[in-house]
């Protein structure tokens, strides 16, 4: 565990601030739901939740499905951090943050198709290099609320995407959006 030298008191009604710090570096933002464990040192742990990461396995399952399908990588996001991908590029993808830039097309709710010279491109990580030359991003939206993202990349310059990979893309978003409501 980091030590972080922040020292918060428990106020009257059993709450603790947050430092902004912390919560900017985590990206927790008001309203975020937090889990909260203790362990047998009796520390007390906060995570951020992710309402997708329940479905992890069911998630890496789907992607696999899709990918031996279609042959395009691909990838299920929260709107924090990649929750399972399938494809060559499955390892550079897993666990790691999603770029500010596709939090807020999550956010918006839209879907990308996109070339990788089109304005609309979309990095999907802070440390994207452009090598996806295609892209189709679709929102996962559960019980009104945007959770996540479906994204479907290719390397090869040969393929462009279009109606076929964006039906695809949406389907998985609505079948998972589906599968967390119950």
């Amino acid at each position: 565990m980091k030590a972080t030298g922040i020292v918060r008191r428990i106020d009257d009604l059993g709450r603790v601030v947050v430092p902004k710090e912390i919560r900017r570096t985590l990206r927790i933002r008001e309203g975020d739901p937090l889990e909260i464990f203790t362990d047998r040192e009796g520390e007390i742990i906060l995570k951020k939740y992710s309402p997708i990461g329940e479905l992890g396995q069911f998630a890496k399952q789907y992607a696999d499905s899709l990918n031996q399908t279609t042959g395009h990588i691909v990838a299920i996001t929260d709107k924090d951090q990649f929750i399972a991908a399938s494809g060559p590029t499955k390892k550079d993808l897993m666990t790691k943050s999603i770029s500010h830039e596709l939090e807020e097309v999550i956010n918006e709710r839209e879907s990308i198709v996109a070339a990788k010279e089109d304005k609309n491109y979309v990095k999907i990580m802070n440390d994207d290099e452009g090598e996806f030359t295609y892209q189709v991003i679709y929102p996962i939206i559960s019980e009104g609320d945007a959770i996540g993202s479906v994204i479907l990349l290719t390397k090869d310059s040969k393929i462009k995407f279009g109606d076929l990979e964006t039906k695809l893309a949406g389907t998985a978003a609505a079948f998972l959006g589906r599968q967390m409501e119950q």
